[in-house]
């Protein structure tokens, strides 16, 4: 007897990714699943599951899989293939029964967790492809072994349904379908339809057909159906005879001045709702006004003269008309045998119809309204029509009451179409709906006695887009041109910076760059998002929402995004693409979590920066490193390598021949002078800057930021910045407090030399203890007392390893004679006391091997640490402090100064700085970006 699976296909963990990310180059859905028990149950060992899923989801038959044709899913299942993978394939079958063109999908084993997938697939709507995750592990499950409660044909139409909700109408989609086309990007601003086209400062918003070009005032207009009667008339348009009234007795007054028949609608109604027609008596308009006045917002109707003839919807857009449209009221035409009622629900059982507008036709509505009109034509709902007999169900053909339209575009008479430009052009709206009444369209109106009877704001799209009869017009084109002329630009040039260290001082340095050359900059970075020099959220903001959040603001024209590891293996980038991708380089930090275990897996994530270069953008890569160099290989645009080796070595001979072939670079070259930077490109040279000229690198020693400065450079070039602007930016650029904080903050405090840095991990202690030696060297050959103490305050994040901790202390041991041993405020689920042992037992073994350190203490706060290493401290020495709140570090450091010249450090009671001068930072778990 053979061994029966359990269903027990379970998700472990889900992701969305809203960007480029490590396994796609698009935004996908990840899911971590565990097969249990069938993880020894492929396909072929599941008798008539593989025809049970196809009868379930048929589409999945056109699925090509890795054989890359039509069938070959169903291939692999034949052959045997696992449920994850299923599971897979079922997200996007699912996704494409309610219309999403999703194809895109991988299945790969979790490295070391035998039974557990990683699944990942595309999405269009975010809530729909998680949606389609679920629903397929439940339907897998239920093959697998029947589950009485899961009823697959209602499962389904919940989901459709729940789809529908969330997809946009016609009208919005057939937009973004427009801006995709031509590679204009968009974000959805809300769970309807307002969105933005483009980005930045170039930014457009839509909702459904009204733009951010609709004038304010013109909707106002179109809206009052009295004022709009009154501008077309005095333009001399034609136009029907009204009046406005508040009550049934002015209704049927106004309707005895005008002459019968006349129609009785809401002054401020939209959609049709409301409309009575072909009023013949007093006793008709007092029905019809209750009925009119219940749609109106300010309790106002119209009364106007009937105009007979058939119903044209005029699209006019920016001032030119874009498509014709005839309206057909809702009805049915009878076969000798159905009822009304029958054949309606026959008409409704057309795919093409919906609810609302969200689908190309709209159900038709079987409600009091309908019936009135059917008793006006001697019918019920239960009446039998003769064979061919058209009934109407609705007495306006609004495209929301059920109407189908015919398009007419190339039949219209050209004064008719004068007559609706100038109608649009009078209300002054960008894109108008001109409905017109007259006996045929072909014919001038004012001849065959039609009229305007309506002006309307954010027209839809659909009847025009998809009419029931006649070809589609494609006026989604003539709005985004409205909206981006040819050659208008809809994208901010994007610089994102990643690495292990330097990241936000070389952002920094990028930004300043270019606020130098005038532009308005949009920057994030672990300290906040900036725009335009200006600090609009402190937070953690090295994450794919801050970046999303410069994208939507109307002010930035380049953009500057620090990307660090957390938010890529979190989120993806959050963008689309980036014109310049910088990576630093890729040390041993944040190892062992989020599945990266390694150096090489950690290179892999920062890559993704590079992957989402396009063809006419460029990575600048830091050829110094091995894992970065390796990146070019992932490039799709141009590379420029930047290089501190020295001339001969076997990098510059690399880069040399890569300018050989018209590349571009950045190195230095070393003189009596000192190092200069120069840029090649091709086979010129051009000199850009003395390294000790530039301030942050203090006058040269600080050999880190001689890298950022030579990757700011190189990114500033590539982003297409002249070279005496570079030049200019990186000689205006230091590390104080306010161009930096954080970052080589220099202080004098009581004539110790303070210098404040964010550094938390090995390979910075490493890069931070170069620099401590160079500048403390330097120091003691100048001072009369000779050899003077270094001071370091060192820690680091509760998240890392155990190693990295220990690695960290022993580095520090090395370059500072006193190492003090503080904690973070968040603890990263580690007991207090924990990481700053671990610390210390590297500077402990260190000190064993012979390291420089000859005293270890634990000051656990990091304000208390501060204290303790300023009172050990003489004049001269040199204190390092490695910061956790820098903000709330330089507040102590300048209260000290302050106690200090008022002669006592120890007085509590001294006047302490001003808490705002040096804002704190935010926690990063619980701000922005993160």
């Amino acid at each position: 007897m053979s061994e029966r699976p359990t269903p027990d296909l379970t998700i472990l963990e889900t992701r969305v990714y809203r960007g480029p990310n490590i396994w796609s180059y698009d935004k996908s859905i990840h899911l971590v699943v565990d097969l249990g028990g069938l993880e020894r149950f492929p396909t072929d060992k599941l008798p008539g599951f593989t025809e049970h899923l196809l009868e379930a989801l048929p589409g999945l038959a056109q699925h090509s899989c890795s054989r890359g044709r039509r069938g070959g899913f169903v291939e692999r299942l034949q052959e045997g293939t696992w449920l994850g993978h299923v599971a897979e394939h079922c997200a996007l079958a699912l996704q494409q029964v309610v219309g999403h063109d999703i194809r895109r999908g991988k299945t790969r084993g979790v490295k070391g967790e035998p039974g557990h997938y990683n699944v990942i697939y595309g999405y269009i709507d975010e809530n729909v492809g998680l949606a389609a995750g679920r629903l397929a592990i439940r339907l897998v499950n239920h093959l697998v072994r029947a589950d009485p409660e899961f009823d697959w044909a209602g499962e389904l139409e919940h989901f459709i349904i729940r789809a529908e909700r969330t997809a946009f109408g016609p009208s919005t989609q057939a937009l973004v379908d427009e801006a995709v086309s031509r590679d204009i990007p968009w974000i959805r601003l809300n769970q309807y339809s307002l969105v933005q086209l483009g980005q930045g400062v170039h930014a457009k918003r839509i909702r459904a057909t009204m733009t951010s070009e609709t004038s304010s005032i013109a909707v106002d207009v179109a809206s009052d159906k009295d004022l709009t009667t009154k501008l077309l008339g005095a333009a001399g348009l034609p136009v029907p005879k009204q009046e406005s009234v508040r009550d049934a007795d002015g209704a049927v007054a106004a309707a005895r001045r005008i002459g019968f028949p006349v129609v009785v609608k809401p002054l401020d109604g939209n959609h049709g709702r409301g409309v009575c027609l072909n009023l013949a008596s007093d006793h008709d308009v007092r029905e019809a006004f209750p009925v009119a006045r219940d749609q109106s917002r300010r309790g106002t109707c119209i009364v106007e003269s009937f105009v007979t003839g058939r119903d044209y919807r005029c699209l006019i857009i920016d001032g030119r008309m874009a498509a014709i449209a005839e309206r057909v009221p809702a009805s049915v035409t009878g076969d000798g045998r159905g009822t009304v009622r029958e054949l309606v629900d026959l008409t409704n059982a057309d795919p093409r119809r919906g609810v609302g507008h969200e689908k190309v036709l709209t159900r038709i509505k079987l409600d009091a309204a309908a019936e009135e009109v059917l008793a006006g034509q001697g019918h019920s709902l239960d009446s039998v029509p003769a064979e061919g007999e058209t009934v109407k169900l609705a007495l306006t053909g609004n495209m929301s009451t059920g109407g189908i339209s015919i398009d007419r575009t190339f039949e219209a008479h050209p004064e008719n179409v004068e007559i609706a430009e100038e109608a649009a052009r009078m209300i002054g709206l960008d894109i108008a709906g001109i409905d017109f009444i007259c006996p045929d369209i072909t014919e001038p109106v004012r001849d065959t006695g039609g009229a305007i009877c309506e002006v309307n704001a954010a027209p839809g799209f659909r009847m025009h887009t998809h009419p029931t009869i006649g070809e589609p017009q494609f006026i989604a084109k003539p709005v985004v041109d409205m909206l981006f002329p040819p050659g208008a630009p809809s994208r901010i040039p994007v610089v994102a910076v990643t690495g292990t260290n330097g990241k936000t001082t070389t952002s920094r340095m990028i930004s300043h760059i270019f606020k130098g050359m005038g532009r308005k900059v949009g920057m994030t970075s672990t300290d906040g998002v900036v725009i335009d020099e200006r600090l609009v959220i402190r937070a953690d903001a090295s994450g794919p929402r801050s970046a999303r959040m410069v994208l939507q603001n109307p002010r930035v024209d380049f953009a500057v995004f620090e990307v660090a590891r957390g938010g890529i293996l979190r989120e993806g980038l959050g963008y689309e693409r980036n014109d310049v991708a910088v990576v630093l380089n890729v040390q041993p930090d944040h190892l062992g979590m989020r599945g990266i275990d390694t150096v090489e897996q950690l290179a892999d994530v920062k890559a993704v920066v590079v992957e989402a270069v396009p063809r006419d953008g460029h990575a600048v890569l830091n050829a110094d490193d091995p894992l970065v160099r390796e990146m070019r290989r992932r490039c799709s645009g141009q590379v420029v390598w930047f290089s501190m080796e020295e001339p001969g070595s076997e990098v510059r001979e690399m880069i040399e021949a890569h300018c050989r072939r018209g590349g571009k670079a950045l190195v230095l070259n070393p003189s009596d002078r000192g190092e200069m930077i120069v840029v090649k490109h091709g086979r010129r040279e051009m000199q850009l800057a003395w390294t000790h000229l530039l301030p942050a690198t203090f006058s040269g020693r600080a050999r880190m930021n001689v890298q950022n400065s030579l990757a700011a450079a190189a990114a500033a070039f590539a982003a297409g910045a002249p070279l005496h602007d570079i030049r200019q930016g990186l000689r205006s650029f230091s590390t104080n407090y306010y161009l930096s904080p954080g970052r080589l903050n220099e202080v004098d405090v009581n004539g110790a030399h303070v210098i404040v840095d964010y550094c938390h991990n090995a390979p910075g202690m490493r890069m931070l203890g170069d620099f401590v030696d160079r500048v403390g060297d330097s120091l003691s050959a100048t001072s009369e007392l000779g050899r003077l103490s270094r001071i370091g305050v060192v820690a680091t994040a509760g998240d890392r390893r155990d190693e990295d901790m220990r690695e960290l202390g022993a580095v520090a041991a090395e370059h500072f004679d006193v190492v003090i041993v503080r904690e973070d405020d968040n603890l990263r689920r580690r007991p207090r006391g924990e990481t700053a042992g671990l610390v210390t037992e590297g500077v402990r073994k260190a000190m064993e091997d012979g390291a420089r350190c000859k005293q270890v203490e634990m000051v656990l706060e990091e304000i208390d640490a501060v204290r303790h290493a300023l009172s050990r401290a003489n004049p001269g020495d040199l204190v390092v402090i490695c910061v956790d709140q820098h903000g709330r570090v330089m507040g102590e450091l300048e209260s000290w100064s302050h106690r200090a010249q008022a002669g006592s450090v120890e007085n509590p009671d001294a006047p302490a700085a001003d808490p705002d001068y040096y804002p704190s930072e935010a926690q990063p778990e619980t701000s922005v970006g993160t």
